[in-house]
């Protein structure tokens, strides 16, 4: 009695039919044939699934050549998202829209008298509103205004500060230099604060975000 067991053709990669022995070792290469078409299978679907990827890719990419090998659609696919992400930083520059860096800026106009208006961008934790507060709070300047927006667990405070005292009493360049490097540096503390805290670390932020400090000292602006 023959029985029929099955042998994967190297050139082709299909699985085809060949004798095999009774006994133990024919139970043996019948478990292992077994496998073998499992897997053989499995990497059909894997290609299918690659193979379906790439033509996606291919109808996204902006390009005139349509039977382009992997690497060269690869290479496109990311000189495409680069372009992407560039275009999105340019139309969200003016935009309160958080980033992926942390960051605090400060700048000054003036408005009939000095403003300082004075932004910082990091993870949203619990505490950060009410440290934000008291930080501001500690400063001789009054609120004026402040926004906020969020963006998944990244969040943006954007405020406009005042002077406390009189209209004159910041003509000093040295005074207004002095002050703006008071805020820059609170606004810092709280962003540091956060980024030392072991308490607060969420999962869904990227793990290796750049850290930038920008500061504005000049009168950069006018409403």
């Amino acid at each position: 009695m023959v029985s029929q067991a099955l042998m994967l053709d190297a050139e082709e990669g299909e699985l085809l039919k060949e004798p095999a022995r009774i006994g133990k070792m024919g139970i043996s290469e019948a478990k292992a044939f077994a496998a073998l078409k499992s897997h053989s299978e499995a990497e059909r679907r894997r290609r299918e699934r690659i193979n379906a990827h790439l033509a996606t890719l291919r109808g996204l990419v902006p390009c005139t050549e349509k039977q382009m090998d992997k690497a060269t659609l690869l290479a496109a696919v990311i000189s495409q998202v680069k372009e992407l992400k560039k275009n999105a930083l340019e139309a969200c520059k003016d935009l309160l829209v958080p980033m992926d860096d942390d960051e605090v800026k400060v700048e000054t106009y003036f408005d009939r008298t000095l403003h300082f208006k004075a932004s910082i961008c990091c993870d949203y934790r619990p505490e950060l509103l009410s440290e934000l507060q008291n930080a501001i709070d500690a400063l001789p300047l009054k609120m004026v205004s402040t926004e906020i927006s969020t963006l998944g667990s990244r969040l943006k405070n954007e405020f406009v500060l005042a002077d406390r005292r009189n209209k004159n009493a910041l003509d000093d360049a040295g005074a207004i230099q002095l002050l703006t490097n008071s805020i820059h540096q609170t606004l810092t503390s709280v962003l540091e604060k956060g980024s030392a805290s072991p308490e607060y670390s969420p999962g869904t932020t990227l793990p290796n975000k750049r850290r930038r400090v920008t500061f504005f000292d000049s009168s950069s602006s006018s409403s």
